[in-house]
């Protein structure tokens, strides 16, 4: 039988250990509560930093690990490495195309194989502006299918016995007027060039888009100068060489490259002899080809026979000595849908 002064004393030791252990335990339920409070009151739990050992990669694919390629450095100069450089533009330069061209500059060749017409080379100006107005955005449709449209929409003259009707509205009456606009200057234009290439030889025409004559965003040369013009009997289907042209220019493939361009003006530039006697365009004695934007030269030839006239061969062997500039005396603007 145990004592009960033992018994008192081991249920003591029992408390006092009972009591230490729970200090302990509050003690660390303390530590955890503010470590718990720490990590609710807004700031970011450390980051524990792994540094990778060199063992480690070995876990990794191969193709994980790719090769790093190497940098070429920019070519030093003389005078930049001797600080004559200036800024650091001009120590890059431009590459030069063929010929020492710019990039922004590119030409197409077209050789027919024998003489063509004087209509016919005019046909080939008023083509490649509609093709070019076009491709540029500057129609929303091909020059034939808007003239189509826009002159439906024009509202008929009632004759003897019809009807009376309401005529409707148009939904869109900015655009149509627009479009009218548009091909009364074309046509304009189209009307005069054909009087321009009858009254002389057009050994060069331009296509000026956006800017002005003397600094456009873009430019386009018809160079005739390689042309053999002949008769109607001896020269060469229009139509025919219309379709050579068109189809060397989409072998080219000139307007792919080039970017959607807001609405612009267009102005058309003709070279011809200064005594031809148009009154309708302007002469520009000093005027000369801008050099600076976009350019494409379309250049025109004939591998044929030149023709048998002797007052237009003289004309096209000539040095164009007495060959001005005119400028047509509108600006077509172009619009969109």
């Amino acid at each position: 039988m145990v004592p009960r002064g033992g018994g008192h004393s081991n249920r003591g030791r029992d408390a006092g250990g009972g009591r230490a252990r729970g200090r302990k335990w509050r003690g660390r339920a303390a530590r955890s509560g503010q470590v718990r409070r720490g990590a609710g009151s807004g700031l970011p739990p450390p980051v524990r930093a792994y540094a990778p050992q060199p063992g480690d990669l070995s876990l990794l694919p191969t193709a994980d690990l790719l090769p790093t390629e190497p940098v070429e450095a920019p070519t030093v100069t003389p005078e930049l490495a001797a600080g004559r450089g200036g800024s650091s533009a001009a120590a890059f330069h431009c590459p030069q195309g063929p010929a020492g061209r710019a990039p922004g500059c590119r030409s197409v060749s077209v050789a027919f194989p024998g003489p063509v017409t004087q209509q016919g080379c005019c046909h080939f100006a008023c083509e490649l502006l509609k093709h070019v107005l076009y491709q540029r955005h500057q129609l929303p449709l091909p020059y034939e299918q808007l003239a189509y449209f826009c002159r439906r929409a024009l509202p008929r003259q009632p004759q003897d016995g019809d009807a009376i009707k309401k005529k409707p509205h148009p939904p869109d009456l900015g655009s149509s007027r627009k479009c009218q606009q548009l091909l009364m200057e074309l046509e304009g234009v189209f009307r005069h060039l054909e009087a321009m290439f009858n009254l002389t030889l057009v050994p060069r025409v331009l296509i000026l888009l956006g800017g002005n004559a003397m600094s456009p965003k873009e430019l386009y040369e018809i160079n005739l100068e390689g042309i053999s013009v002949g008769n109607a009997e001896e020269s060469l289907q229009t139509p025919s060489c219309v379709r050579k042209l068109f189809h060397s220019l989409f072998l080219a493939d000139v307007f792919s490259e080039l970017q959607a361009v807001p609405v612009m003006g267009t102005i058309v530039m003709v070279q011809g002899h200064r005594d031809c006697g148009i009154d309708w365009f302007r002469p520009k004695l000093n005027y000369k080809v801008p050099a600076r934007g976009r350019k494409l030269t379309v250049n025109l030839s004939c591998g044929g026979n030149s023709s048998t006239n002797p007052s237009t061969q003289q004309g096209v062997t000539s040095a164009w000595d007495n060959y001005i500039w005119f400028q047509a005396p509108v600006t077509v603007k172009g619009f969109h849908e």
